[in-house]
């Protein structure tokens, strides 16, 4: 793949939910930006946001009831994005997933995202995706994060991609 590739490191943004497919919507948004600034929120299910796939629970470690309990409501959390990434392009690394569950925050409220959301794999050169597993393996293991969150994702993928491409432009300054 060779798309044109940024020279600053990219802003990367993770979203967890309720479940996979039609019905699930987004429970907890969190990115991770170039400096370390690293944002996570729960988000408070809308009315009719009642898919819930145990499965995923599993996965996240978020309950219903801690939504309930701790969750912003859907619009706090759709302004924040917006007033942070205003004209800013935003990146992830399950595209088609975070697009639609970030639709479905935005059309709760009424809103349109200010940003973009782009594919990560948009700005990954052949090298970086061959070693993006391996490096990803090797992050993972570092930062030790014991939970499977939407913040501790981003950072995870943030410094994934910073590593790959250190590997593979090594004259790259980051």
């Amino acid at each position: 793949m060779t798309a044109s590739r940024p020279q600053e490191l990219p802003a990367i943004i993770d979203i967890e939910a309720s479940g996979f497919g039609a019905g699930s919507y987004p429970i907890e948004v969190g990115y991770y930006l170039p400096g370390g600034e690293m944002y996570c929120s729960l988000i408070r299910p809308e009315p009719g946001w009642t898919h819930w796939d145990s499965g995923a629970e599993k996965v996240h470690g978020v309950s219903r009831e801690i939504l309930q309990q701790h969750g912003k409501p859907a619009a706090e959390v759709a302004g924040h994005l917006n007033r942070k990434f205003r004209g800013q392009t935003l990146y992830s690394d399950a595209w088609g997933a975070d697009y639609a569950w970030l639709g479905r925050l935005y059309d709760a409220v009424d809103l349109v995202p200010s940003f973009r959301l782009k594919d990560l794999r948009e700005i990954l050169g052949d090298c970086e995706m061959t070693n993006w597993h391996a490096t990803r393996a090797a992050v993972e293991l570092r930062l030790q994060l014991r939970r499977h969150r939407a913040s501790g994702d981003a950072r995870t993928l943030f410094e994934t991609f910073a590593e790959t491409r250190k590997r593979c432009r090594p004259d790259w300054n980051i």
